[in-house]
């Protein structure tokens, strides 16, 4: 892939055999899922540490995001394309995002709710002693406390999602133009790979393996963020 790698690639679209759309799609989806996943993620795993710790609601949501973080991603694209495409009758941008966000939203939940976990418990003796509200205790004391953590759980969920492709063939589509109206077919990365590496074209093949090479990178680069944001907390 490497060879195929030149400037057109970054600002021609696929159907002047380069990638710009499809990158721009690919990080509008993931930014998308992001803004959707995200902030469910906190604050399910939020409440489940802090509000109903030990209960067996929070146990079961638990073993339940345990069992979605293994889910098969084309399980969750069949289930997005049936609540979410098939009523509106055509694939669009949003159902990627969404597909994209639930496959976030179980690795946020877990890490939030064991980084939280580790927060000694003195500190929150010590809010509430001070007649420090209880909300007020868990954004500016616990949260602090827990945000490196926290912020390399939502790293490595944007990586998990970064390169999956199975959930958009089923939601986004495969528009083959630059846009940035989601309520149509969207551009993205992983689905142009995977239609690209089997054409009989030469040149689009070599535009798959370049498109595959930058995944690549860039994954690789979102886990060594993640694994340096560890190391500076330690």
């Amino acid at each position: 892939g490497i060879e195929a790698i030149n400037w057109s690639i970054f600002t021609n679209d696929l159907v002047d055999n380069g990638l710009r759309n499809l990158l721009i799609g690919q990080f509008i989806l993931a930014l998308g899922a992001i803004i959707l996943g995200v902030p469910i993620g906190m604050i399910a795993g939020i409440y489940l540490q802090e509000y109903s710790y030990g209960s067996k609601y929070a146990e079961f949501i638990r073993n339940l995001s345990d069992v979605m973080m293994s889910a098969p991603s084309i399980v969750i694209g069949v289930f997005v394309y049936a609540i979410v495409v098939n009523p509106v009758g055509h694939m669009n941008g949003w159902a990627g995002s969404i597909a994209l966000a639930i496959m976030m939203i179980p690795i946020v939940v877990r890490t939030t709710d064991d980084m939280l976990g580790l927060v000694p418990k003195e500190l929150r003796e010590a809010g509430i002693a001070l007649g420090v509200p209880k909300y007020k205790v868990i954004f500016d004391i616990i949260i602090k406390a827990a945000k490196v953590g926290i912020t390399t759980g939502i790293l490595l969920a944007f990586a998990r999602i970064a390169g999956e492709t199975a959930p958009l063939l089923f939601t986004s589509g495969n528009s083959q133009f630059f846009t940035l109206n989601m309520n149509q077919e969207f551009p993205s990365l992983t689905v142009a790979i995977y239609n690209l590496a089997t054409m009989p074209n030469e040149e689009l093949v070599k535009i798959a393996w370049a498109g595959a090479f930058i995944l690549t990178v860039f994954v690789l680069i979102i886990n060594l963020l993640g694994r340096y944001v560890i190391r500076e907390k330690k």
